[in-house]
């Protein structure tokens, strides 16, 4: 697509986009502004402005592709990251509008030529580059927040009022309890109780470290299902973070090296326990699009993920022999409901256990503002639908809050604390891993300080 380029004192304006990444046109103009999409939306629900919708983010990205936006305009760098990219809108859309490639197409665009001081792009490298650029330096910071749990320092730290004076309280607050032992690939194996199947679990960043326990529930299950379970060695992050962000070589860089990884270990399902990362990995066969060498081979292996509810809901479940006499409900992650399509299937494991009460929440599918790393950048907004979802949660009087995606864990538990709740939050699989008689981990408790 052209690009004109023309300076006005000194301020670049760029019309039109340029580079690699960018919005489809194609893709854009399915949008036919019904607005069906506002309703669905939760920064329209929060702001109540047009252009804080999907209707009104697209035309913006169609007014810069027409060179009537500059694209460095701050309205339109303000629009593209205040949306969450829930793909709520496109689960309502008539017209079947692609919306979350287009917007992240649109930060890349935005990162390719918006100019960012030098601290900025020092810690985005450091962290989304190197940090979740290999999972074994992920562990080993992971190891020291182990440390930091384990040995109560911790509490030592919050007593000198340090947390307070760098506006950190809340964002310790978020996380749980550091799994014992992280979980890496090659290292544990477990084999079915019958039949002859297998699977691959996808380890994950947050997953694999922060929530081993969670993927090791999640195997314990499917195994006691008919299926061995193991972990390809080699497998990265999944590149979600890095897609939202814009960061789209260096997710395609993880993309290839997780196919690498799983086609290296056969054709099995690849289960995963991440609504977010089970969504970036199904569109794999997208991200991968124009590379001649991992097109056909991105597109073959999203045909094999599974989201662990999914792939346990497809056949007849086991029975749990166990009964579970509690009453829950459930918070639906953005990137399972909306962008897998994927809602009646952990109700129909929850329901699967005996004595369990599942209670639902009012708008269980609106997002609850964790959307990655948004409840870090934009702490207003996403502590307002945080705020939301923990009093709809509190109104069912369920004692667990039960949810399939690590970032919503974490922000559910902050915002159930900050709304004075003691409800637990756990994973799908950890409460069925508990009906099989399954070790059950010490869940994590909105709001406990674990002082």
């Amino acid at each position: 697509m052209a690009v004109a380029v023309e300076a006005q004192g000194n301020l670049l304006r760029l019309a039109g986009y340029s580079g690699h990444d960018v919005p489809e046109d194609d893709l854009l103009r399915a949008c036919v502004h019904c607005g069906m999409c506002l309703p669905s939306c939760p920064t329209y629900r929060l702001t109540g402005q047009e252009m804080s919708s999907p209707r009104g983010r697209l035309w913006l990205m169609k007014s810069v592709a027409d060179g009537r936006l500059d694209l460095l305009d701050p309205i339109f760098d303000e629009q593209m990251y205040q949306c969450l990219n829930c793909r709520a809108c496109e689960a309502v859309c008539p017209s079947g509008v692609h919306y979350g490639p287009l917007v992240e197409a649109a930060r890349s665009q935005l990162e390719q030529h918006r100019p960012r001081p030098f601290w900025q792009r020092a810690v985005r490298g450091l962290a989304m580059g190197w940090l979740f650029g290999e999972t074994k330096r992920l562990r080993a910071l992971v190891g020291g927040l182990r440390f930091y749990q384990r040995t109560r320092l911790d509490r030592a730290v919050r007593r000198t009022g340090v947390l307070r004076l760098l506006r950190m309280e809340e964002l310790e607050a978020m996380l749980p309890p550091v799994a014992r032992r992280a979980l890496v690939p090659g290292r544990e194996r477990w084999t079915a109780d019958d039949g002859g199947r297998s699977v691959r679990l996808f380890n994950g960043c947050v997953m694999g470290t922060v929530f081993a326990d969670t993927n090791r529930a999640a195997a314990r299950v499917v195994a006691r299902n008919g299926a061995a379970v193991d972990l390809p060695v080699g497998q990265q992050c999944c590149g979600a973070l890095h897609v939202h962000a814009g960061m789209m070589d260096e997710a395609r860089t993880l993309a290839r090296r997780n196919i690498d990884a799983f086609e290296a270990s056969g054709d099995d399902p690849v289960v995963v326990t991440a609504a977010g990362c089970g969504a970036a990995l199904k569109e794999y066969g997208y991200l991968l699009k124009d590379d001649p060498d991992y097109a056909d081979r991105g597109a073959r292996f999203s045909a094999r993920v599974r989201d662990v509810t999914e792939y346990l809901a497809e056949g007849d479940l086991v029975p749990p022999p166990r009964a579970v006499r509690r009453t829950v409900t459930y918070q639906e992650p953005c990137h399972l409901v909306h962008a897998q399509r994927i809602s009646t299937q952990p109700r129909k494991l929850l329901r699967a256990v005996r004595g369990l009460t599942l209670i639902e929440m009012k708008e269980s599918s609106l997002c609850c503002g964790s959307a990655g790393v948004y409840n870090l950048i934009r702490k207003e907004m996403a502590d307002d639908l945080g705020d939301r979802k923990a009093r709809h949660a509190i109104e069912t009087t369920a004692t667990e809050v039960i949810t399939a995606n690590p970032g919503c864990a974490m922000q559910l538990r902050a915002s159930l604390g900050r709304n004075g709740s003691t409800a637990h939050v756990r994973h799908v699989v950890e409460l069925l891993d508990e009906a099989y008689g399954g070790p059950r981990t010490k869940p994590a408790v909105g709001g406990e300080s674990r002082r």
